[in-house]
């Protein structure tokens, strides 16, 4: 699960940072994130069990995305700043839903396990967990590889892809749908785990250049080691198990901080 994960996420990552042209963006820019962790922690509240949670939280990450695309759609065209100012509202608007439900939760039972999940931890995937995730996962992933050229156009802009024959707004589609499967499967599964999609994608770009054909690739590969990795020195370092969100940032703020530096933001 940490690979599959680690590797979607990074691949999302490095598909959106492609698609809004800009190095420092998630996979969490579009509000997946904030709606899942709602319908998780809407899960926990009303005592689901383990799959009931799961479900909530994937299908509350999908919606948050389609008020997302529908709020920023205009004419029958998505513009880019639209898509994040959206993103940006949506997410505000969950993350105002999950406090209130923080707000109402027991504070001896399901207050500290909502705040626990939303650390983020593999400490309770199962092989259940797994084989349920792979599917939708590894499909997404399939698209966004396909997909890979077309990030090369989309990437230099809308202007210069329509003028190159491209449908932009279908290929938007595709990526949004793919990196939303992704991202709303691994919240549900795993929590909230950052900074796995703007890292990864932002170190590969470094060693592999901005192609897109190769970029792709090397993040799916990276970042599925780099999860695994961080996986187990959460498992080593302390007696108890560091929640996974943690580590990722704790180690990726700085790290990413560093790489913004020698880059200059830069996309190369």
């Amino acid at each position: 699960m940490a690979a599959l994960v680690g590797a979607g996420l990074s691949m999302s990552g490095a598909s959106f940072q492609g698609m809004f042209q800009n190095p420092l963006v998630s996979p969490f820019i579009l509000g997946v994130s904030a709606g899942a962790s709602f319908g998780a922690a809407l899960g926990l509240v009303l005592e689901l069990p383990a799959i009931g949670i799961q479900f909530l939280a994937f299908i509350s990450g999908l919606l948050a995305v389609v008020i997302t695309y529908l709020t920023a759609r205009i004419y029958k065209v998505t513009p880019v700043l639209m898509l994040v100012l959206s993103g940006m509202v949506v997410s505000t608007f969950f993350q105002a839903m999950l406090s209130l439900l923080k707000f109402l939760a027991d504070d001896e039972e399901k207050l500290p396990a909502i705040t626990f999940w939303l650390m983020g931890s593999l400490g309770s995937v199962g092989l259940k967990d797994l084989a349920i995730a792979t599917i939708p996962i590894l499909v997404s992933m399939t698209g966004l590889f396909l997909l890979r050229w077309r990030l090369n156009v989309l990437s230099m802009g809308e202007r210069e892809a329509r003028s190159l024959g491209v449908n932009n707004e279908a290929i938007k589609a595709m990526i949004i749908v793919c990196t939303t499967i992704i991202s709303s499967t691994a919240v549900a599964f795993c929590g909230i785990i950052g900074w796995v999609g703007q890292v990864i994608p932002h170190f590969c770009r470094m060693v592999v250049g901005p192609d897109h054909r190769v970029l792709i690739p090397a993040t799916m590969l990276v970042g599925a080691g780099y999860l695994i990795l961080i996986d187990n020195l959460c498992r080593l370092l302390t007696a108890t198990e560091i929640p996974l969100g943690i580590l990722t940032a704790v180690i990726g703020a700085p790290v990413f901080a560093y790489l913004l530096r020698k880059t200059k933001g830069g996309w190369n």
